[in-house]
């Protein structure tokens, strides 16, 4: 074939959603939802509980809090460093709540070890808002955790806690944490009523301190947040994105008129969707409540996310690799394919409900097309591409063995007992054997827009694992395994 018909071909294949080795495999859903939960473990900060399972982990950071006197023992280290950053942990409870919401009713035996997950995320920021007027934003100091390769258990590194305060405010950290705090109470109304009411009670409150007293905590936190989780898009949507949440968990009114006033004004761009910007979320989240009003922006906004993304569309804005994958500019680029496959089967149950399909110009796309195109891209991460290659650590034949985080390439304390200084464990980043320890369920951040991955822990880029690519992924597996 000449050039040109191999190009046509590749976009055609692109097109229909399939690669060769796609349709030559079939992937077990369940199985790899039962250890994308699973790695929630491995990413436990503090004292482990004794129905722990990735037992390669031990206790670690029992002190952080200690400088300023409080109890900040907990949470989960957001990747393959040793820092809890809040921003991206706060997020990532919100989507595992999401996740739980909207599909665990399909997770089966693996609900409680989801509920278990979202729990250890919520007690930790109940104590990060615990005292008014102020709200912990992160806790270890990044430049001296990168700097080492060491086992979270043997840190020696600094702990440094960061405040947000009224007269240092964090705007986006804090309506993230409400907004997580927000969505969870919805989540434990049924399972735990009075927990339930703590966490819709402390979210709102945190909500206001939020907004009462707004600025980034870029600024207020400095070189704690930059350039590791510097907030790029500003902390307005973080607090329509609260408010949101807020709405949906009381119904009261006065965050349904917050969010109506501010979406319009929100900056950034609405095809967007992760840590850093919720505008495509905003409007999935409440398109429901307006669906039988078409000409909202919520809708509007909520359809022309749905056409950025799809391969026949003619206003797409992202690309395509030639095996499928979906591509948007940036680093660790799976958490761009599994948040907005997430909002692409949330959207089309919406849809579906409600009748409705989506016009993207000439092309109409039901709410079973945006099924098909979040099913090539969970496929693609689960081993459906030109590699063979499941992005998933212990999920399939063939995964990475060398990704970059440091509890999994040093050995575990049951292993080695004694301690291993911040450069001591340098050769164990640098060598190319495989992992001491198996992070099951880890998802990477994934090959480049050729499909290739080279497996080195020295490309972080590709090769780290982020709790924010997992989330979203529960309930993207969830519904798979739901069969529907």
């Amino acid at each position: 074939m000449g050039g040109k018909s191999m190009m046509n071909m590749a976009a055609l294949m692109v097109l229909l959603g399939v690669t060769a080795v796609t349709a030559a495999m079939s992937n077990d859903y369940g199985d790899a939802l039962t250890k994308s939960i699973l790695f929630f473990e491995g990413q436990r900060s503090g004292k482990l509980p004794a129905n722990q399972r990735m037992n390669w982990r031990k206790d670690s950071a029992l002190r952080d809090g200690s400088d300023i006197g409080m109890n900040m023992v907990g949470g989960y280290y957001d990747a393959g460093d040793n820092v809890k950053f809040h921003f991206p942990m706060a997020f990532t409870t919100t989507l595992l709540a999401w996740s739980i919401l909207e599909f665990g009713e399909s997770m089966g035996a693996d609900l409680e070890h989801a509920l278990e997950a979202l729990r250890w995320g919520t007690d930790y920021f109940l104590k990060a808002t615990s005292k008014p007027g102020m709200v912990v934003a992160q806790v270890g100091d990044p430049i001296s955790d990168h700097i080492c390769w060491e086992r979270p258990e043997d840190m020696d590194t600094l702990r440094t806690t960061y405040v947000v305060n009224q007269t240092h405010p964090g705007s986006e950290v804090s309506a993230e944490i409400a907004a997580a705090l927000a969505a969870s109470s919805i989540v434990f109304i049924n399972k735990d009523r009075k927990y339930s009411m703590v966490l819709r009670l402390r979210a709102a409150q945190v909500f206001e301190f939020a907004n009462n007293y707004q600025g980034s905590y870029n600024a207020s936190i400095g070189r704690g947040a930059c350039p590791f989780y510097c907030d790029f898009n500003g902390y307005h949507d973080e607090l329509v994105w609260g408010a949101a949440w807020l709405y949906k968990a009381t119904r009261d009114p006065k965050f349904w008129v917050y969010v109506v006033k501010n979406i319009a004004t929100l900056g950034g761009s609405i095809f967007d969707f992760g840590w850093d910007s919720k505008q495509s979320g905003i409007n999935i989240l409440v398109s429901p409540t307006v669906m039988k009003s078409p000409g909202s922006i919520f809708i509007t906004n909520a359809d022309k996310f749905v056409c950025s993304l799809l391969p026949e569309s003619p206003i797409k804005s992202v690309t395509y690799s030639p095996g499928g994958l979906m591509f948007k500019p940036g680093g660790s680029n799976l958490q761009h394919a599994t948040t907005l496959s997430f909002l692409l089967i949330v959207y089309s149950r919406y849809l579906q409900a409600a009748r409705r399909s989506v016009h993207c110009g000439s092309v109409v796309a039901t709410p079973s097309r945006l099924i098909e195109v979040a099913k090539t891209q969970v496929d693609y991460i689960l081993g459906s591409n030109p590699l063979g290659m499941s992005y998933m650590v212990g999920y399939g034949p063939k995964f990475p063995q060398r990704i970059h985080h440091r509890g999994s390439s040093l050995p575990s304390t049951n292993i080695v007992h004694k301690h291993i200084g911040c450069h001591d464990g340098n050769g164990y980043l640098t060598t190319n054997k495989p992992n001491q320890n198996v992070l099951v369920g880890a998802i990477v951040g994934g090959p480049d827009n050729n499909d290739q991955f080279p497996d080195t822990r020295l490309n972080a880029s590709q090769s780290e694992p982020t709790t924010y690519l997992n989330a979203p992924f529960v309930g993207v597996l969830a519904y798979f395994k739901g069969g529907k």
